[in-house]
């Protein structure tokens, strides 16, 4: 049995691919195999996955037609044969010691899951990564112990990815842990999360970053303003999981309401312009029913986000005027600015270019000639 199946759910990244899967063949840990999901690319991804493939006996591809990122995870998760399961983003990568350092604390301390701090990155001008440490948690005392997620009320805070760490994969096939399957939608890595979150007994986050998160990929969801309601619909599809168990429900209701609520807001201020009205609206219309249903209440929440919550349900048409429009029209100003320096440093750029040219230096000798000729002139008088 290989210790580590790495996932990697690849579509239409032929930019960024190479140096993802440079990344996982060359990791010290040799015992893990990696299952590449071809998602009905339509781009280079596939040819490239196979000239890798011929490299490398521990790759295999998957190729389905398009069916999302969580149909995708699943057929791999459904084909991994590992101890324990690792995800990686084709536009992403991870240092070569990062599955032998996960996988060694995994056994030792027998974990249905452990994770680690990470990075997020863009790719500068000149070609030098800027790099950003996120912390899984701002409490420096939940870190490099074992925990039970579920009883512990700070765990509900630390931020919600599923590819920073690796998940025994008989945890996960235990409790028939699997993602949201739904094509074209995006944030299907967080009812994952949920099930981890809920189901898992022995857990551990380390303070040492490893995973490296590209956050310059136009083609990115968490850049995409046109997927409005997504978010929605991952949210229901874990309030069904929940629901499943009325017990289960009444003890996890409050956290689902706490990470529904910060998701929300997180995509009201990452949708396009037009859809945020629309979207504030239904946003109220929810905390409206979680408050009267019991399930939002102030004791899950700091003072500051619970006065937030207020203002949406009391009156989201001020809180729209107030808060949401003023910010839509500073970030539109912000976006023609940029925009316009952009285009000052592209026409520098050129002129640049031109002034290095042979036909600007010659024609600059020429127009000069004339005034340098009579210069002459006027120095022999």
């Amino acid at each position: 049995m290989k210790k580590v199946s790495v996932i990697i759910p690849v579509y239409n990244v032929e930019e960024y691919l190479e140096e993802c899967m440079e990344s996982v063949i060359h990791q010290t840990l040799k015992e893990i195999e990696i299952l590449c999901v071809n998602d009905g690319s339509t781009d280079h991804s596939q040819q490239i996955l196979e000239q890798y493939a011929k490299k490398d006996d521990r790759i295999r591809i998957i190729s389905q037609k398009n069916g999302g990122y969580g149909k995708a995870m699943n057929c791999g998760l459904d084909a991994a044969t590992g101890e324990y399961i690792g995800i990686v983003e084709p536009d992403d990568y991870v240092p070569l010691n990062m599955y032998e350092d996960l996988y060694r604390k995994a056994k030792e301390q027998n974990l249905d899951f452990v994770k680690a701090d990470f990075y997020r990155f863009v790719t500068a001008e000149n070609g030098n990564k800027e790099l950003y440490y996120n912390h899984l948690s701002l409490n420096p005392e939940d870190y490099n112990h074992v925990f039970n997620p579920s009883e512990t009320s700070d765990a509900i805070r630390f931020i919600m990815n599923t590819w920073s760490g690796i998940y025994r994969r008989d945890f996960l096939e235990q409790y028939k842990i699997r993602h949201h399957e739904t094509p074209g939608a995006s944030f299907q890595d967080n009812g994952f999360w949920f099930q981890t979150f809920i189901y898992a007994k022995r857990a551990m986050i380390l303070d040492t970053p490893y995973y490296m998160n590209r956050r310059d990929n136009p083609n990115s969801s968490v850049n995409n303003r046109e997927k409005v309601y997504c978010i929605n619909q991952e949210y229901d599809y874990i309030k069904d999981i929940l629901m499943r168990d009325e017990a289960l429900w009444n003890r996890f209701r409050h956290v689902y309401w706490f990470k529904k609520y910060h998701n929300y807001l997180g995509t009201l201020w990452r949708i396009a312009e037009e859809y945020r009205y629309e979207y504030l609206m239904r946003f109220s219309e929810e905390l409206k029913r979680g408050i009267a249903l019991g399930d939002v209440n102030p004791d899950t929440f700091t003072k500051k986000t619970w006065n937030n919550i207020e203002r949406i349900v009391q009156d989201p048409e001020h809180y729209y005027k107030m808060c949401v429009y003023p910010r839509t029209i500073n970030q539109q100003v912000f976006e023609q600015i940029t925009k316009l320096e952009e285009e000052n440093q592209e026409l520098r750029q050129e002129i640049k270019k031109i002034r290095s040219s042979k036909t600007f230096r010659v024609g600059k000798l020429l127009l000069g000639a004339p005034s340098l000729l009579k210069k002459k002139l006027r120095g022999g008088r």
